[in-house]
């Protein structure tokens, strides 16, 4: 007589060997060691970069103009009167009136023309188009100390001098050519395809650009824009040299009035310094989230 055993599920499971399942780290994953030490990496790097900018902003709360030569002693009588006094009795707000003018009147109008370059070099086969971008990249090679007699003597004839027109103008040449090269590479990786979806459409090549193209360019627009910004933010020769009225220095000039041969107001031009950073963080935060793709997205053709 045969007799059949039937063995329960549970104890099926108590027989069989006990097995540990193992977490495979991927090849391009980093174990907690390496994230560690990256991440330290990072927070020194970010203690580098930040202490030139926090030291300035200790400096200014310094209430003596030497207070810099010993610093250890603004600790003990630090005070925002520097700031109360550059914004009340120096000429601040003309600067930045100023500066606001010719900064705004760059961005907009380089950033027009030099669009419409990058586009056109980028769309459109003209005889000499190639010629064309390498005579705006010869533009760059001469130095502001050549160009600023020759500048001088057209803005006089033409009555610019001393004028936010005259001053937008010999920034825009400056800006122009860069930008015109940074944006003919973005438009280069946005599909020609487009463009003749615009046409099939009833759209001109200027509503193409328009309302097609541009809308996709945002992020290489916002990094032209961002350096016509800071290029006319803070150059000094040209502002120098056109500018002649007091009321009419543009922040990096008027920055230079509290050093004087006799005098160095080190504390005052601190606080200058703080107060003249907050439009480039202010307009850096408006075009970060675009930054990052315009600066990487125009290296290769797609």
């Amino acid at each position: 007589m045969s007799t059949t055993t039937v063995r329960t599920s549970a104890q099926v499971a108590e027989e069989a060997p006990v097995t540990t399942t193992r977490r495979v780290r991927r090849r391009d994953e980093r174990g907690p060691l390496g994230s560690a030490v990256i991440h330290g990496i990072l927070a020194v790097a970010s203690l580098i970069a930040f202490f030139p900018v926090g030291w300035l902003i200790f400096l200014s709360l310094g209430p003596d103009k030497d207070d810099y030569l010993h610093p250890s002693g603004i600790w003990h009588k630090m005070t925002l009167d520097n700031y109360s006094f550059v914004l009340q009795h120096t000429g601040f707000w003309d600067w930045f009136k100023t500066t606001m003018i010719v900064v705004g009147g760059t961005t907009v109008i380089g950033l027009i023309l030099a669009s419409t370059t990058g586009y056109a070099v980028s769309r459109m086969r003209f005889p000499g188009y190639r010629k064309f971008m390498w005579l705006l990249l010869l533009t760059q090679m001469f130095p502001i100390a050549v160009l600023i007699v020759p500048m001088y003597q057209i803005l006089s004839r033409l009555g610019l001098i001393d004028s936010y027109l005259g001053l937008i103008l010999v920034y825009c040449t400056t800006v122009v050519p860069y930008t015109a090269w940074l944006l003919k590479g973005y438009f280069d990786t946005i599909p020609f395809e487009i463009d003749e979806a615009g046409r099939v459409d009833g759209l001109s090549p200027f509503g193409t650009f328009a309302r097609l193209i541009l809308p996709l360019a945002k992020p290489g627009l916002a990094v032209a824009a961002f350096y016509n910004f800071l290029t006319a933010f803070g150059e000094v020769a040209f502002a120098s040299t056109f500018m002649l009225s007091d009321d009419k220095y543009t922040f990096a000039v008027g920055l230079q009035s509290f050093i004087s041969e006799h005098d160095a107001q080190r504390n005052l031009m601190t606080a200058t310094a703080v107060l003249i950073a907050i439009p480039v963080a202010v307009f850096f935060y408006l075009v970060q989230k675009n930054l990052v793709t315009g600066l990487t997205a125009g290296g290769t053709k797609g």
